[in-house]
């Protein structure tokens, strides 16, 4: 009878146990997310303002006269309000000045080395457009994730530069960046000086 009872209250005891204990809420902190981002169809229309330069941008952005201080004729940004963002375009006639503007560009893409944690030169090459340059990618928090600048190496010269009107979390905007990073190369692709 003593085993018996003994055999009991070792039964209860467990049960008790396995119930308070397989019933315990879990409490271990969820990750951070971030937002879906639902991006539209990649179509292009063309450019063809009164500057000495064509090509095609995202019929989701619009291209607005640069109006910032220290702005020029033909300097331009081609917005994308949905997203916060916008490509900064900046041109300049070249008079002698070539590696002056260059060298600028240069200097404007890797004060972002502090930091970044890499940036990557890819050389933009359209002999038969009289289109040459570097496309800058600039990896990490920086305010400027994809810059370039593109020349005829003789008259003209234009600088570009994608920005986001936010806190920069490379995590949470890279998605972002990749998408646009597509139409900067697109937009390049399709340049022409007039």
């Amino acid at each position: 009878m003593k085993d018996k009872l003994l055999q009991i209250i070792v039964s209860v005891t467990l049960c008790f146990t396995v119930i308070l204990t397989g019933c315990r809420p879990n409490h271990s902190p969820k990750p951070r997310g971030f937002y879906r981002i639902d991006f539209p169809e990649k179509k292009y229309q063309p450019y063809n303002g009164n500057c000495p330069y064509f090509f095609m941008y995202p019929s989701y952005g619009r291209v607005v006269p640069d109006s910032g201080p220290g702005s020029e004729p033909c300097w331009i940004n081609i917005e994308f309000n949905e997203y916060d963002g916008k490509i900064h375009i900046s041109y300049k006639p070249v008079t002698g000045n070539l590696s002056a503007f260059i060298e600028d560009s240069h200097t404007l893409a890797y004060k972002h080395t502090i930091k970044a944690d890499a940036i990557h030169e890819q050389l933009i090459n359209k002999p038969r457009k009289k289109v040459f340059g570097i496309l800058y990618n600039i990896e990490g928090n920086t305010a400027s994730s994809v810059q370039f600048f593109i020349t005829d190496s003789t008259n003209h010269f234009l600088r570009g530069a994608l920005y986001f009107r936010t806190r920069v979390n490379k995590d949470s905007l890279k998605p972002v960046i990749d998408f646009f990073r597509r139409d900067i190369i697109y937009f390049i692709d399709t340049f022409e000086w007039k």
